[in-house]
This record gives C-alpha cells, sequence and structure tokens, in this order.
C-alpha cells in the first residue's frame, strides 16, 4: 500500500481517505470514515480548497514564485500552512523578486565588496533563497517520504541549447546545495533531452521544464526512463530518483487562439471562421488532458513497474503556465480543468489565492479525452498546425527566460558599479 492521503466535509462530518499504490499511477480508492465530534471540529480548522487538492485529489498545489521575503518573513510557511506543497522558480521570477524593493541590497553590496563577479553574485543571490526554501520546505518533504516538498531551480538559460554545458551546470548545482529536496531545472529542448537523461543516470532530481508538445513529452518520459534503467543498472538506487515534467498549459490557447483568430479575419461569416472561432480557449487543455493519458499508459506498462519494484516513482506531470491569459476565460480554467491523482499544479500567487477563494476541488483531468482528440483533429481541419505552434512557443519561452537573465546581470552591473563609485 502507498499512502493515505485525508479530507473532511463540514457539512457530512465525514473524512475521506484516498488510498494509493506508488507503483500504480493515477488509481485510488476512496474510503470514508465518520468523525466524532471533537475530531471533525479539529480537522476542518485545517482544511483549505489548495490543501483539499492533495487530500481528496491527490494533486500537489506548488507556487510559482520565489522571494527574499517568503523565506525570511514566514511568507512561506503561511503558504504551506494553507496547503502548498512545493516551489518552482525561473529566470523570469528571480529578476521580478531581485529587482522589486531592496530585500537584497545588503547581501549584493557585501559581494560586490568581496570582489565577487556579477554573475557568481547573482548566483549566491539566488541560492540564499532556494537554500532558505529548500530547509523551511524540508519537514513536508521527510512527511511525504520525498514525494513533496521540493524547490525548483533552473540552470542558467543561455545552456538551453548546449547538452554538455547543462550537465555540467545541473551536476554543479546539485553537489553545491546539498539538499535533497531540490529539483534542478532542465528545458526539453533537444539539447536538453540526453542532459535529462544523464542527470537521472547520474541519480539527481530533475525538473524538465518548458514542455509544450505530445511528441516532446513522450521523448521526456522515454529519457526518464533511460536514466532511471542506467542508474539501476550501475547499481544505483531509483528509488532516491524524483522527476516532474513541466507541462506548459496556457500560452498553448493564447497562440493557437491568435492564429484562429486570424484565419476567421481571413474569411469573415464563412463556415471555417465559424468552426475556427469556435475552438478558441480549447487546445491547452486538451493537449493536456492527453499528455496525461500518456503519463498513465507509460507508467502502467511493464517498463516502469519493474523499475517501481526497485523503488522508482512515476515522474509526475506539473501544470505550469496556469494562470488564465484572457480575459473572456475563466480565471480557474487551467486549474480547475487539470485536477487528478499523481500531479503538480504550479501557481502564481494569484491564482492560488483565487483557488482557495473559489476553486472547485474535484477530479476532471482525465474527463472527455474522446473530445480532447476531436479538438486536435478539429484545429488541423481548420489549418492550424499544433506542432509549428508549439515549436515557436518553446523557442520563445527559451528566449523569454535568457532576456530575463541578460537584462539582470546588465542592472547589476551597473548597480555594481555604482556601490564601487561611492566608496
Amino acid at each position: 500500500m502507498g499512502c493515505v492521503h485525508r479530507a473532511v466535509s463540514a457539512s457530512r462530518r465525514v473524512r475521506r481517505e484516498v488510498v494509493t499504490d506508488a507503483a500504480t499511477p493515477c488509481r485510488s480508492l476512496v474510503v470514508s470514515t465518520t468523525l466524532s465530534r471533537p475530531q471533525w471540529r479539529r480537522e476542518v480548522r485545517e482544511v483549505s480548497r489548495l490543501g483539499d487538492l492533495y487530500r481528496e485529489e491527490r494533486q500537489s498545489p506548488w507556487i510559482d514564485d520565489l522571494r527574499r521575503s517568503y523565506v525570511r518573513a514566514g511568507g512561506l510557511e503561511e503558504l504551506v500552512e494553507n496547503g502548498i506543497r512545493g516551489v518552482t522558480s525561473n529566470p523570469t521570477i528571480m529578476t521580478r523578486a531581485i529587482e522589486a524593493g531592496s530585500d537584497y541590497d545588503e547581501q549584493f553590496g557585501e559581494l560586490v565588496g568581496a570582489n565577487v563577479p556579477v554573475e557568481d553574485a547573482y548566483w549566491e543571490l539566488v541560492l540564499a533563497d532556494v537554500v532558505g526554501a529548500l530547509d523551511i520546505l524540508r519537514p513536508l518533504y521527510e512527511s511525504s517520504n520525498g514525494g513533496d516538498g521540493f524547490v525548483s531551480l533552473e540552470v542558467a538559460p543561455d545552456l538551453a541549447h548546449d547538452t554538455a554545458g547543462t550537465i555540467a551546470a545541473a551536476k554543479s548545482l546539485w553537489d553545491r546545495i546539498e539538499r535533497p529536496n531540490v529539483l534542478v531545472k532542465i528545458p526539453a529542448t533537444p539539447e536538453g533531452l540526453p542532459a535529462i537523461e544523464e542527470a537521472i543516470a547520474a541519480g539527481q532530481k530533475i525538473n524538465v521544464t518548458l514542455i509544450f508538445s505530445l511528441e516532446r513529452y513522450e521523448a521526456v518520459i522515454e529519457a526518464y526512463l533511460d536514466g532511471l534503467e542506467r542508474l539501476a543498472a550501475a547499481g544505483g538506487s531509483p528509488a532516491k530518483v524524483a522527476s516532474v515534467a513541466s507541462f506548459f498549459v496556457s500560452r498553448v490557447d493564447t497562440e493557437v487562439d491568435r492564429r484562429l483568430e486570424s484565419i476567421a479575419a481571413a474569411e469573415p461569416g464563412s463556415a471555417r471562421a465559424g468552426r475556427a472561432l469556435g475552438l478558441r480557449g480549447q487546445a491547452a487543455l486538451a493537449q493536456a488532458r492527453l499528455a496525461y493519458e500518456i503519463f498513465c499508459e507509460r507508467f502502467a506498462a511493464p517498463r516502469f513497474t519493474t523499475l517501481a519494484a526497485a523503488g522508482a516513482r512515476p515522474q509526475r506531470p506539473l501544470w505550469a503556465s496556469t494562470s488564465t491569459k484572457s480575459p473572456a476565460y475563466p480565471d480557474l480554467l487551467y486549474v480547475d480543468g487539470l485536477i487528478g491523482p499523481d500531479t503538480v499544479n504550479t501557481m502564481p500567487p494569484e491564482t492560488a489565492e483565487a483557488f482557495n477563494d473559489h476553486g472547485t476541488v474535484a477530479r476532471t483531468v482525465d474527463a472527455g479525452v474522446g473530445a480532447a482528440n476531436e479538438v486536435l483533429a478539429g484545429l488541423a481541419e481548420v489549418g492550424i498546425e499544433l506542432d509549428d505552434v508549439t515549436e515557436q512557443l518553446e523557442a520563445e519561452g527559451v528566449a523569454a527566460f535568457a532576456k530575463s537573465f541578460d537584462d539582470l546581470q546588465a542592472r547589476l552591473t551597473e548597480k555594481a558599479a555604482a556601490i564601487r563609485s561611492a566608496r
């Protein structure tokens, strides 16, 4: 037997226990137990919608944000108390955090005074936050038997197309941080795939990021399984490895909708225009639900069950980019629509707050798989080439992270010069 997850219904005073087998993802058995009045009162106080995602549906809500105030002022502890079970970050998030206010000024001034190069100083700033967050989440990591309590940190974005450089950077971060609950982020570019396999084979814990297509997702699973098999063949323990596959969601709708509207504008009033407009807002959830179907199939297959017998964990899908970009869509479209066991949803703070306020806790991730296939077929019929969409999104994602990183380096260089001239 795997683990038991609890939730409580305030109206029925019943505890729902979701009993799962760690070797068989996507399945669960719900057991209900009537609570005594003292138990009911105590457990109701602990309930939040974010907490219910895990207790009732076995989905782990993570926060897609990291800043010094989370670590120093109790913000992260409060998030964990509200049900958050992990943290993701990226170069854009870290740039925003460092540029906002003066939280990093003292440490940066000390680093400049010690003649630390600007890029090295950047990593010192970032690692201070990451290590602080890792230590806060360590008890959750331990109590979940290594299932949650992770903090993700990305390799430098200029390595996205450099296999050897990514392998070296991932190892350097892993060795330097020395915490069991760190996930090093590696982008799922063609050059990143061999680095993912190599890192898993070395026993590292990896968050594979910037996945936009089903084809690339299958390649990521293959790299994970290849790495686990190499690790086991070398006498290592697959049980020590953890990984998530970050499948980006809302950006797909943003680009697909733009193209659908262009098709409709070119043929106003036509049947094709009507079909195109009718497909808006559907591509992202359709792709993600089909990705979940792939996950369930691949990690229930004999190849993985053999590894699971040696302690290997499934590589959970992590739904990323889940804030709604279009005001025409519900604010929780990409959260409420992708709830299910053995998944992670990493949310920006405003989305997490919205879910705690009015989210719906119910399994939806495998609803309408047939309809999802119909959506993709419909997109192809009106002329949307998803391969082209996802290639563009990958290139844009890599470029956006690299720009954030480079822009911050330039601003830190200016700041360092100002600090030196004032001395």
